[in-house]
């Protein structure tokens, strides 16, 4: 276990858009929430993504469960910086990559005491975490993994490079935290040697104690849907929408409530809910940062969807689908597919169904959940019984309590 003594390092990524933080890595603050209370110091460096309304990392400082500073970037970054501005376009871009190298192995040389924990979030930092323990900076190296995919680019050698890199963190650091179980056997698949990998944990997405609360029925909001998170076609809001105008003409009074997505994105589904003729029956919510705002809402629903689309090499087949933690955690029965190992998860303790990704199959499953009454209570049952455990406290000192181990 960790002690009150602890000096913590993280590096970790989000992107930025007007001056606000966007929650799409969603373990950020859930960690360092976990940590500032707990040791005398952390230091969370924050590499935004490209795209993002700056370049250089935020590095935040916290001791004694209070937030000191901001550190100002180091020189060697500030050199990068005309580079880094050049590449600011969204998605993968090697100058960032580099950046993100020298800003852990910068804040790792930066004070005097060597750090007892270092947490890295992808295989770069977690490689840089490694450098720093052979200098003597650092003493436990967590690589810590909550997005894999042994396809994840479309180039071959830069998915190479991204499946050697990954390897090398595997090898190298003390231990692995996948967030999804499916997550090793895809790595040792695509040519990772079990025996030269280090301990593997399962230490899953979580919430925290207050989203986790389920409404009498009596609150429910008879004939609702719900859908989740980013709008992007693999995640199938598309499907959500076209099987709601199946479902409609059977019950005409079902809505569907869509929380999050950009403008881009929410604007085709206002478009298709329109050509379908059902824009009364499509509420759009838009994003929507506050975590308890959105389990509140989300609680007031019957019934969610997760429609992830089987896409050839998709993350989800080897991610944790937080959006359908979140929904068992407002006690929604929750209809979703094969796709997000999850999915499996809930639908062996009768919380989900799981059914193809198509429009067709998610309109069926709908309409039986919401014309069963014993089988929607049952679900909703499981849900609960399966969410309450679920908070990132737990599942921190779960994977914490073997510290020693490593």
């Amino acid at each position: 276990m960790i002690d009150k003594s602890f000096h913590v390092l993280i590096a970790t990524f989000s992107p930025w858009k007007d001056g606000v933080r966007l929650p799409i890595n969603g373990n950020l603050e859930p960690m360092r929430d976990y940590f500032v209370p707990r040791v005398e110091r952390v230091v969370l460096i924050d590499q935004v993504y490209p795209g993002s309304d700056f370049v250089n990392p935020r590095v935040e400082v916290y001791e004694d469960g209070k937030f000191v500073s901001f550190q100002e970037p180091a020189f060697v970054l500030t050199i990068l910086s005309p580079l880094l501005w050049l590449s600011n376009t969204s998605g993968t871009q090697i100058v960032f990559k580099i950046r993100d190298y020298l800003s852990v192995i910068v804040e790792g040389l930066r004070t005097r005491k060597p750090f007892d924990l270092f947490i890295g979030f992808e295989a770069i930092n977690a490689l840089a975490g490694v450098f720093l323990r052979r200098l003597g900076r650092v003493k436990t190296v967590v690589y810590y993994v909550s997005d894999y995919s042994p396809r994840r680019y479309v180039s071959h050698w830069f998915n190479a490079l991204y499946l050697w890199l990954d390897r090398q963190a595997c090898m190298h650091a003390d231990v692995i935290w996948d967030v999804s179980k499916a997550m090793m056997p895809a790595r040792i698949k695509a040519g990772l040697d079990p025996l030269k990998a280090a301990p593997v944990l399962h230490v899953p997405n979580a919430l925290y104690p207050k989203q986790i609360h389920a409404l009498p029925i009596t609150k429910i909001k008879k004939n609702t849907l719900v859908f989740l998170g980013t709008l992007g076609f693999e995640n199938g809001p598309d499907i959500a929408v076209q099987a709601t105008a199946i479902v409609a003409k059977t019950i005409p009074n079902v809505i569907l409530h869509i929380i999050g997505g950009s403008e881009p994105n929410e604007e085709r589904l206002k478009e298709l809910a329109k050509a379908l003729g059902i824009s009364k029956n499509v509420i759009f919510h838009g994003f929507i940062a506050d975590r308890e705002k959105i389990s509140s809402l989300a609680r007031t629903f019957q019934v969610a969807l997760a429609p992830y689309k089987n896409v050839e090499g998709s993350a989800r087949k080897y991610g944790d689908a937080t959006k359908i933690r979140a929904y068992v955690a407002a006690g929604l029965p929750v209809i979703t597919t094969d796709v997000p190992p999850l999915g499996q998860d809930i639908h062996a303790v009768g919380a989900g169904l799981l059914v193809d990704d198509t429009k067709e199959a998610f309109a069926q499953a709908i309409q039986k959940i919401l014309t069963t009454p014993k089988l929607y209570q049952s679900m909703r049952e499981a849900s609960i019984h399966f969410a309450k455990e679920n908070t990132w406290e737990n599942e921190f000192d779960k994977a914490l309590a073997r510290f020693a181990d490593f």
